[in-house]
């Protein structure tokens, strides 16, 4: 494995004026031999002066986060970071590396989920590179390998969690964003570290059952919250009998038998539990009838 090695380089405003100032004064000097008709020292400055105009190549510039990396006739010479005007070996050849953290939101997967529920999902992955050694030689297009990879690790996601838990404690995709996202960034790290890329964020933008079951799915979801409404209904139902009871057997004016006790608890249930407002009925005769 190709690993990074910062290679320094040498101020580009100390090298410059040297260059101009050598070119300079080899014009000078061809001019001045072939006014003397001096042949040998007019070409030899010419040929100097080529290869000191050759060393302007050397020249180039590096912007805040961002890398260069140097390669000698194709061989791995190292990363220039520091930002500037540098220059370096004109033999070198640079190719830019940018180290700022990027966003990728991978398109809508349909996917099944663990219970085998097809499903859309999407994710949205903040990266940088942090090794542009292995970004450039270790595969072929770093950003296109992200992009691959993010989507295969979505994928792997969606088929380890339901959509929906369906027992306590148990991670779902739409119940347990943070854990999920934890699960997320560490499945796309793993893929993604040989190609010296690193996963700052990764959370799901997108997430939905597939068009086909929607309907079906929202039916089952609203059955599940009428169940758990009609519990916490009953319960608290439950709750204010066993109080009017505890009342009325405290109170010395009404004494009820278990026949009338288990009438008014029917009766109560019935008026506290019922989808619709209770009909009163007046009861103009006795007690018991």
């Amino acid at each position: 494995m190709i690993q990074e090695i910062r290679r320094p380089t040498i101020s580009g405003w100390a090298m410059l004026p040297l260059i101009l100032a050598a070119m300079a004064f080899l014009v000078y000097t061809a001019i001045n031999s072939l006014r003397a008709q001096a042949l040998l020292p007019a070409v030899s400055a010419l040929v100097l002066l080529a290869g000191v105009a050759f060393c302007l190549n050397g020249l180039f510039v590096i912007n805040p986060n961002e890398g260069r990396v140097l390669q000698l006739f194709g061989a791995y010479a190292g990363t220039a970071h520091d930002p500037g005007l540098r220059w370096t070996n004109p033999f070198y050849t640079r190719r830019q590396i940018s180290l700022r953290a990027r966003n990728f939101e991978s398109g809508r997967l349909k996917v099944n989920d663990a219970d085998g529920n097809p499903i859309e999902i999407a994710a949205v992955v903040v990266w940088r590179v942090v090794d542009t050694a292995e970004a450039c030689f270790v595969v072929d297009s770093y950003e296109n390998y992200v992009k691959v990879q993010t989507e295969s690790a979505v994928r792997t996601l969606a088929t380890r969690h339901p959509y929906d838990a369906h027992e306590e404690h148990q991670l779902s995709l739409r119940g347990s964003g943070a854990e999920v996202a934890k699960d997320l960034k560490t499945e796309i790290q793993e893929r993604l570290s040989k190609a010296g890329v690193e996963v700052i964020e990764a959370r799901l933008s997108h997430l939905a059952y597939a068009p086909e079951i929607a309907a079906a799915m929202l039916r089952r979801q609203q059955a599940g919250a009428i169940i758990a409404a009609r519990q916490k209904i009953v319960e608290g139902a439950v709750g204010m009998v066993e109080m009017a009871l505890d009342m009325l057997a405290k109170s010395t004016h009404v004494r009820l038998d278990e026949e009338r006790k288990a009438a008014m608890v029917s009766n109560l249930l019935v008026v506290l539990c019922a989808d619709r407002e209770a009909q009163p009925v007046v009861n103009t005769g006795t007690l018991y009838q």
